[in-house]
């Protein structure tokens, strides 16, 4: 049985372009998926994560980040090199819509 929140959270990765099977794969983890990032990685990782909620979607799925919210995000936590972190969400955005590609595509 869902529950509250679950449904609508289901409805928002099926407009990302998530399959059924990849989103009952998620629901079925039982921990979180953990990774080591590396110490010059982090402050990329942390933004990438505040912006998980700003994804452009289309009519097959996300297309990209909103970067005006990333230039806000940088402004507001005191981004010290604001190139150089937005060349690592860029690589982490054409990472993740790879992986929503293949989603699609199973």
């Amino acid at each position: 049985m869902a529950q509250e929140g679950e449904e609508e959270s289901d409805d928002d990765l099926k407009a990302l372009g998530l399959m059924p099977e990849a989103i009952t794969d998620l629901q079925l983890r039982k921990k979180p998926l953990q990774c080591e990032v590396w110490e010059e990685n982090w402050e990329t990782v942390q933004m990438f994560m505040r912006l998980q909620t700003q994804w452009i979607v289309g009519a097959s799925g996300a297309v990209g980040l909103n970067y005006p919210s990333l230039e806000w995000l940088c402004k507001l936590y005191a981004v010290t090199d604001p190139v150089a972190l937005f060349e690592g969400i860029r690589i982490m955005e054409a990472t993740a819509l790879l992986c929503f590609q293949e989603q699609r595509s199973k």
